[in-house]
């Protein structure tokens, strides 16, 4: 497939500069405002990426408020049980450079944080995190370069917080039945129900 692609400075001409208010709007750290809205959110979206460029993005959900504000420099996110495929922590491992992206249900307007982080298995950090006497394996320690609201557009033309607009689940497979087709290991009622199990026991 063949398409026309532009440069930097033809990027600038399209768009033009942005506003007064958009340029100024990003903090070197979080304030009153950042914090109260990673107090309310119960899912973020983690964007890394390795040495050579490939880029991974990983949904991380729990309770609200379930990322931790140390100080206004400085986040720890729990990495609860997943499938060991460790992408974002592969990533962080080469390169520390992370971006976040944080909703709030109900909310239009998101949360966007870049900073850097490490991986910590530090007792008296993650003790504090456990549930249901789970303690996570690790955490990472985001410390934050930028921090912004993100106007509510977005969500706003999606709709994504509209009852009206969800789909009937059960118009789309099941990732049981998904992954036996990806996959060929198992058979789609042996998947499924390997996944309903891991649904019910291994969310902790």
């Amino acid at each position: 497939m063949s398409y026309r692609t532009i440069d930097a400075a033809e990027l600038r001409a399209l768009y033009g500069q942005p506003n007064v208010r958009a340029a100024n709007k990003v903090l070197p750290r979080l304030d009153e405002h950042c914090r109260a809205f990673i107090g309310l959110s119960p899912f973020c979206v983690l964007g890394t990426a390795a040495a050579d460029g490939s880029a991974d993005c990983s949904p991380k959900g729990d309770a609200p408020g379930f990322v931790q504000v140390l100080d206004d420099e400085t986040l720890l996110i729990p990495d609860r049980l997943g499938n060991n495929r460790v992408d974002s922590m592969s990533n962080i491992v080469e390169n520390p450079n992370v971006s976040l992206i944080f909703l709030v249900p109900g909310m239009n307007e998101t949360l966007r944080v870049n900073g850097k982080a490490t991986i910590t298995t530090d007792d008296s950090l993650l003790e504090p995190l456990s549930v249901n006497g789970k303690q996570p394996r690790t955490g990472l320690v985001v410390k934050v370069d930028e921090a912004f609201l993100h106007c509510a557009k977005a969500l706003m033309r999606s709709k994504l917080w509209d009852p009206e607009r969800h789909i009937d689940r059960k118009s789309f497979p099941s990732l049981g039945h998904i992954l036996a087709d990806q996959t060929g290991v198992k058979s789609p009622e042996v998947a499924e129900a390997a996944v309903e199990e891991a649904y019910r026991t291994k969310l902790y």
